[in-house]
């Protein structure tokens, strides 16, 4: 097992060397993003603790949580056994328990074991206890393609998760909202999935005060503003989408890029105000089509937004099997050719 958990080759500091704190004026990376707002949230509540696997000394094997046990102690930023259901089982207890434990899943094709403590025990907790307990845990969790690992280590897994009542699942595109997002979800008083694109960890920086701002959660965001077609995405696939808006402008077609963001709750009301402006809509993910979760948005607009509709909804998205090892791995993932395409067919049809 251990040897299936070999460190990603993205460029990171050396194990267990502390992240160098960054200026108030320096742009990071989204993984920089989150681990700042682990730091911050640790400092200002000490009921804050984080567990997993390499969490400590080594800061992770993406480095998330790079520097967190020197700056905190051993006692607040734990190495777990290779044991997910174990890792799942203490986080739901630590949080019924008055704590605000953040775990990492390490790959999302760890997750697996886990599912039976989160399905079964953290998201019943309060209707359980009739509201005398709750579960305020957050899971976070590497997510996606993109980085030429092994099998386990790359799965867009999102939809089984928007299944489970009681659970909230989000997926920031960027550091500004990685940093956000993250604080609303640790304070959040429910459990959250907290799914990182790993394929961007590293891909761009941005400008992120460290001021301890949360976003919201379950809020939609637009990011591009437009008037012929609504290009509905989230996680790492919000870059294609933008870039296969821009290739649309250069056509003369206005797209309007929605990121998502929060999946479950899902806030259909910035999708629903988007489609009733283009009438079109393109849904981008990277997870499998069947039963993507592109399919449940399809269903709404099918219900709610019918005769705002000019044009049948067509999703672009991964195909119906595991994500490839590395040779065929871009060729899975959607493509700003593939995104621009569809957006042409979805015009012409209408």
């Amino acid at each position: 097992m251990s040897a299936a958990k070999s460190p990603s080759k993205q460029s990171s500091p050396g194990a267990g060397e502390a992240a160098a704190p960054t200026k108030p004026d320096t742009p990071i990376t989204l993984i920089e993003a989150i681990t700042q707002a682990l730091a911050w949230e640790m400092r200002n509540d000490e009921s804050v603790v984080v567990l997993g696997e390499d969490v400590g000394v080594n800061g992770g094997v993406f480095r998330a949580t790079a520097g967190l046990q020197q700056r905190f102690g051993d006692e607040r930023v734990l190495d777990t056994p290779l044991d997910e259901t174990t890792i799942a089982g203490l986080t739901v207890g630590m949080a019924a328990q008055g704590m605000k434990p953040v775990a990492e899943a390490q790959f999302d094709g760890f997750m697996y074991p886990m599912v039976d403590h989160i399905v079964c025990h953290a998201v019943r907790l309060r209707t359980r206890t009739r509201g005398r307990l709750h579960c305020p845990m957050v899971l976070r969790v590497p997510w996606g393609g993109g980085i030429r690992a092994p099998e386990h280590h790359s799965e867009a897994n999102e939809a089984i998760f928007t299944n489970v009542p009681g659970l909230r699942v989000v997926m920031p595109s960027s550091p500004a909202r990685a940093y956000g997002l993250l604080l609303a979800a640790i304070r959040d008083p429910d459990p959250v999935i907290y799914f990182e694109p790993k394929r961007i960890y590293r891909q761009y920086k941005e400008l992120v005060p460290d001021d301890g701002e949360a976003l919201p959660l379950d809020v939609c965001y637009v990011l591009r503003d437009g008037d012929d077609i609504t290009l509905v995405t989230w996680g790492a696939q919000v870059k294609e989408t933008l870039e296969a808006a821009e290739r649309l402008a250069a056509d003369g077609i206005s797209a309007e890029v929605i990121d998502v963001a929060t999946l479950k709750p899902l806030d259909f009301d910035t999708i629903a105000e988007s489609v009733a402006k283009t009438g079109r809509c393109v849904i981008v993910h990277e997870a499998p089509k069947t039963a993507g979760f592109g399919a449940e948005i399809a269903a709404r607009l099918a219900e709610e937004s019918m005769y705002d509709l000019l044009a049948p909804v067509e999703r672009v998205t991964g195909y119906d099997t595991h994500i490839p090892l590395f040779r065929l791995e871009m060729k899975y993932l959607p493509s700003v050719d593939r995104v621009v395409a569809a957006a042409k067919r979805v015009l012409a049809a209408g």
